[in-house]
């Protein structure tokens, strides 16, 4: 099997977004890549394959493949892609209140980590009129990876932000049982982002999921990696690190701050997630 490796697609000056348009999508074989995938299928219809299954590709679908996700396209007629290549790891994305959206955890996340068991029910399909607004956001983005014009890394990172949010915003309007069983999962993940900082029971979240207890707990950690009370701890001590590099506030002030309303629990939590304490943290030199 092939693996597609960075310095092969992205250019050289190593900003780490690409481009390509498939019209029409030629047999590739089995591959892989070192990188993210937006794919919109906008013309034609297809298999996409990924060596254990495969399901039917038609226009207005959107679905995203993450790194080292062996695929392929087969039966192809007149197949028609557009595939926004990024590198997570290496772009310098604010999300600022993305996270706040269902439909981005849905999409980017959820649905790929479920996609075998929903047989790609819970992939994203467009209609005409979001298709073509997401083709805009993809030009405005291809345009400015063309020209590399003085800019052009601030405007490219605006448009793909712009397609990013539009198709989350357009996963959040889907309406199958599919898509409805992420969102449900999703909704919890962003109460979460929205108020991690206020004291938040576990009993709750199961009734924000509308599942029963242990089908929520299973479903959230075989997407996050985690229990939702671990992923709560780990979004508050992400905001007390960011308020460590930032502030002379206390440590106390911080863990209070951050949804902690013991210090030394928190100092524990944090030596576990850091490997060091929140003091030495702070005395580090920041890059």
């Amino acid at each position: 099997m092939r693996i597609l490796k960075k310095e092969d697609w992205f250019h050289r000056d190593g900003f780490p977004i690409c481009v390509t348009r498939r019209d029409p999508q030629r047999p590739f074989g089995l591959h892989a890549h070192e990188f993210s995938e937006i794919v919109l299928v906008t013309g034609g219809a297809g298999q996409h394959v990924t060596g254990e299954d495969s399901w039917p590709l038609a226009v207005g679908d959107v679905f995203v493949i993450g790194s080292g996700r062996p695929h392929d396209y087969l039966n192809l007629d007149d197949l028609s892609l557009i595939n926004v290549m990024f590198d997570p790891d290496s772009l310098s994305l604010r999300l600022h209140d993305l996270h706040t959206l269902p439909g981005y955890h849905a999409l980017f996340h959820l649905e790929p980590a479920w996609r075998k068991r929903h047989k790609f029910d819970s992939r994203l399909q467009l209609s005409a009129v979001e298709m073509e607004q997401a083709i805009r956001f993809v030009d405005d983005l291809d345009a400015e990876l063309e020209s590399r014009s003085p800019g052009f890394r601030f405007l490219a990172m605006a448009a793909f932000m712009s397609l990013v949010g539009c198709l989350s915003r357009c996963y959040g309007r889907q309406g199958n049982a599919a898509t409805s069983s992420l969102l449900d999962i999703a909704e919890t993940i962003s109460y979460l982002e929205k108020n991690f900082t206020q004291p938040i029971q576990l009993d709750y979240l199961v009734r924000v999921s509308g599942m029963s207890r242990r089908s929520f707990l299973r479903a959230f950690e075989s997407v996050m990696g985690c229990s939702p009370i671990s992923h709560l701890i780990r979004l508050r001590i992400d905001q007390a690190c960011e308020l460590l590099r930032t502030t002379e506030e206390s440590v106390t002030d911080i863990a209070m701050q951050t949804g902690f309303n013991d210090s030394n629990y928190f100092s524990r939590q944090f030596r576990r997630q850091m490997n060091c304490t929140p003091r030495q943290y702070r005395s580090r030199p920041q890059p």
